[in-house]
C-alpha cells in the first residue's frame, strides 16, 4: 500500500533514482513567508510536507483503526513513543513481531519520540546525570535507566523510520543558567546518540534516520547556538523541542523563527508537540515542515471539534437540534455523514462511538488543513490564505 522497496520511485513529480533511506526534496517556497512544500522519501513511502503526524504513543492512535488512519484520515506518517513502547509491550515482543510496523499492522512511515519529554514529565520520580536518566515506571514503579546509547538501541528495536535523539526538555519558565546547562548536556548526549546510531544497523531490512533536537528554552542566544550546533551535525532532518510547554504562543513563534533561519533549508524541520490549527498555520509560515500533537484526539474525547469554520464544543445545548454535518467544508466520511446533534447525543451518553467519530473528524481536519497549506504554497497564494484561515479556525462557534 505505502511500502516502497525499490530504488525507482514514481510520483507526480517524476521518477527519482535513490538509495534506500530518507531523502528530502524541496519543491516550492512561498514568496511572502518562509513556508515550503516538499516531499520526504522513506523506505516505507513518501510524505508530502507540510504534514501533521497523528500521535500513536503506544502503537495505537486512540479510538482510530489503522484502516481508518489510512483511508479516512489519510495519515502519511504516525508517531510512536520510545518510553511507552519500551515499558509495554516491551522490546522482546516488538522484536519477535518484526518491529512496530508489523506489530500494529501499519505499512507507512513511523517516527518515534525518544522518550525525553516523558522523562521530563516524571520530574518527581527521575534523576538526570551525565550518563543518562534513572526513572520509575508510571505503570508499576519499577526503576529503569535510559542513556543516549540505550535509547538508540531501543529505537532500533522498535524500527521507526525516523528516530529522535535523546534530549532533556526544559520546563517553562526556567533560569537561563539551567537552560544553558541542559542544552550543553543535550549536545553531549547527541554526540553519543550519533556515535551509537552510526555504529549500528536497522534490524528489519530498511533504513532509519536520526533527527537531532534544538533546545535552549526561550533564550534567543541559546536557541541560536543550539540551532547552529544541530545544523553542523548534517543529519537527514532536524527537530525543534522544548516549545509548546506553557510559553505564550508569540514566544513560541519567535523562537521558531530564529531557529528556522539557521537550520539548513534542504533538510526537513520538525516542530515537536504543536499544536492548535492556528499554531500549525503560523509555524508553516515560519518554515516548519512536520508537526505532531495529541490535541486533536485528546480534545475529541472531551467533545471539542476543530472545523474549517472554527472550534465547537459538541456538548453545548445549541447543537441539540442541529442536524447539519459536523463539517461540510472538506471531504471526510465522518465529517459529512454524521450530524452535530447525533454526535452530541453519543457524547452525552458516553458512547464509545463518540470518541471514534470525533477523533477521526479532528485528525481528518488536521490532515486536510496541512494538505491545503501545501496546495496553497505550490499555487503561490499561501500567505493571504493563511491569514484568512487563522482567523476562521480560531473562532469559537
Amino acid at each position: 500500500m505505502h511500502l516502497f522497496l525499490c530504488l525507482n520511485i514514481r510520483s507526480k513529480w517524476g521518477i527519482f533514482q535513490r538509495m534506500p533511506g530518507m531523502k528530502f526534496k524541496l519543491l516550492e517556497k512561498d514568496q511572502d513567508s518562509k513556508a515550503r512544500a516538499g516531499v520526504l522519501y522513506t523506505d516505507h513511502g513518501e510524505i508530502e510536507t507540510p504534514i501533521f503526524m497523528p500521535v500513536g504513543t503506544a502503537g495505537t492512535v486512540k479510538a482510530v483503526h489503522q484502516r481508518e488512519l489510512t483511508y479516512d484520515v489519510k495519515a502519511q506518517i504516525i508517531l510512536g513513543n520510545t518510553y511507552h513502547l519500551y515499558l509495554r509491550p516491551g522490546l522482546e515482543v516488538l522484536e519477535a513481531a518484526g518491529g512496530l510496523h508489523k506489530f500494529m499492522g501499519w505499512s507507512a512511515p513511523i517516527l518515534t519520540d525518544s522518550g525525553g519529554y516523558q522523562v521530563f514529565s516524571l520530574a518527581e520520580s527521575r534523576k538526570i546525570s551525565e550518563e543518562g536518566v534513572v526513572f520509575q515506571s508510571h505503570i508499576d514503579g519499577s526503576r529503569h535507566h535510559f542513556t543516549p546509547e540505550s535509547v538508540m538501541d531501543i529505537q532500533r528495536s522498535i524500527g521507526a523510520d525516523i528516530v529522535m535523539a535523546f534530549d532533556e526538555c526544559t520546563p517553562y519558565p526556567c533560569e537561563r543558567s539551567y537552560a544553558k546547562t541542559s542544552m550543553d548536556l543535550t549536545h553531549r548526549w547527541l554526540g553519543r546518540c550519533m556515535q551509537r546510531f552510526d555504529a549500528t544497523e536497522g534490524k528489519y531490512g530498511y533504513q532509519q534516520a536520526l533527527f537531532p533536537i534544538v533546545q535552549g528554552s526561550t533564550y534567543k542566544d541559546l536557541r541560536q547556538d543550539a540551532a547552529r550546533f544541530v545544523a553542523d551535525q548534517d543529519r537527514e532532518g532536524n527537530a525543534i523541542g522544548g516549545l509548546s510547554v506553557g510559553e505564550p504562543a508569540e514566544l513560541m513563534y519567535e523562537m521558531t523563527d530564529l531557529v528556522t533561519d539557521l537550520l539548513p533549508a534542504d533538510k526537513p524541520r520538525y516542530l515537536m508537540g504543536v499544536g492548535t490549527p492556528a499554531n500549525i498555520l503560523e509555524a508553516i509560515a515560519l518554515g516548519i515542515d512536520m508537526f505532531d500533537c495529541v490535541m486533536p484526539t485528546r480534545n475529541a474525547r472531551n467533545g471539542m471539534l476543530f472545523t474549517s469554520e472554527g472550534i465547537l464544543n459538541i456538548r453545548n445545548e445549541k447543537w441539540k437540534m442541529d442536524f447539519s454535518p459536523l463539517d461540510s467544508g472538506f471531504q471526510s466520511y465522518v465529517s459529512n455523514f454524521y450530524t452535530k446533534s447525533y454526535l452530541r447525543h453519543l457524547t452525552l451518553s458516553k458512547e464509545m462511538l463518540a470518541a471514534q467519530i470525533a477523533s477521526i473528524h479532528n485528525l481528518s481536519f488536521y490532515l486536510w488543513l496541512t494538505g491545503q497549506a501545501r496546495e496553497r504554497i505550490l499555487a503561490g497564494d499561501f500567505s493571504s490564505w493563511k491569514t484568512e484561515m487563522v482567523e476562521k479556525v480560531s473562532r469559537r462557534l
